[in-house]
């Protein structure tokens, strides 16, 4: 059994790991209500442009646009969402594993056919280590969402994918379903299928007056949607990773709290034997 200072000092070392993990917990609270503030301040302009889109695709409009082509698979784009720091669960772990899972399925095209674009340094450390050249650095948007600059990333995709440099992009991220529940997402970004989607739309299409065309709208519009989409699942993993901290920080703590219950009944149980066996030991010496 382990003496009274030594389990004291572990109480103490637990109470102090407490504090550390009950701080994060606030401080992820507090990042996760912003990143949520953030996506519901941007969801209502995403959400009417997305219903204009299939509005106008409902109509069985003829579409042609090079982010909607079919080509044959040679080279292509994954662009993968990890948070720059850890201490946040499996949040990391489950992208790395799923980054892996797809290069392991594209492994005939030869891994210099495979560009990673990875948003966020674990994601970026992850791919060095196994060898990956990634395109980019991005660990600034991980931290701070910014759409200028996630704009931009999808203007260059749509540009390599109209010129067909590339021929797919896959973006991987988690999307937050609740705080408690953070779900792992392949999606393909390019090519579009936004017919399906049109298909399946059960709003009625408005009455529209456009001009000069919707077809000349249309092309207007793709690009501008998948730039929103890219932003949008910025904001989806940001607030995911947030939320992914918050509730391992809850559960460090909850586990700290746990253990100092444990090691304080020990030190209670180890007290009262030690005092015991003073005891036993003053009255043997008094019977002698």
């Amino acid at each position: 059994m382990p003496s009274l200072k030594e389990i004291k000092s572990r109480i103490n070392s637990v109470n102090s790991t407490k504090k550390i993990t009950s701080a994060m917990k606030m401080v992820a609270s507090a990042k996760l209500h912003r990143a949520q503030a953030a996506i519901t301040n941007m969801l209502p302009y995403e959400q009417k442009l997305h219903s204009m889109l299939t509005a106008f695709l409902s109509e069985e409009t003829i579409i042609q646009s090079p982010y909607i082509e079919e080509h044959s698979l040679e080279k292509i784009a994954l662009v993968v969402f990890s948070s720059n720091s850890s201490l946040c669960g499996a949040f990391n772990a489950n992208v790395i594993r799923q980054m892996r899972s797809v290069i392991n399925e594209y492994k005939s095209l030869g891994t210099q056919n495979i560009l990673i674009y990875p948003i966020g340094r674990k994601i970026a450390d992850a791919c060095r280590k196994a060898g990956l050249t990634i395109q980019g650095n991005f660990q600034r948007l991980a931290e701070k969402p910014s759409y200028p600059e996630m704009a931009e990333l999808a203007q260059s995709l749509m540009k390599q994918y109209a010129s067909h440099e590339i021929d797919r992009v896959e973006i991987i991220y988690h999307h937050m379903k609740s705080t408690a529940s953070q779900i792992l997402v392949r999606e393909t970004y390019l090519p579009i299928t936004l017919e399906s989607e049109a298909e399946t739309d059960s709003k009625t299409a408005l009455d529209y007056i456009v001009e000069p065309s919707k077809e000349q709208l249309i092309a207007t519009l793709l690009p501008q949607v998948l730039s929103l989409k890219l932003y949008t699942v910025l904001l989806d993993s940001n607030a995911s990773e947030h939320a992914a901290r918050m509730l391992a920080m809850q559960i460090a703590t909850d586990n700290a709290d746990d253990l100092i219950q444990d090691l304080t009944v020990l030190f209670n149980k180890s007290r009262q034997s030690a005092i015991t066996n003073e005891l036993l030991d003053i009255m043997g010496g008094s019977i002698r």
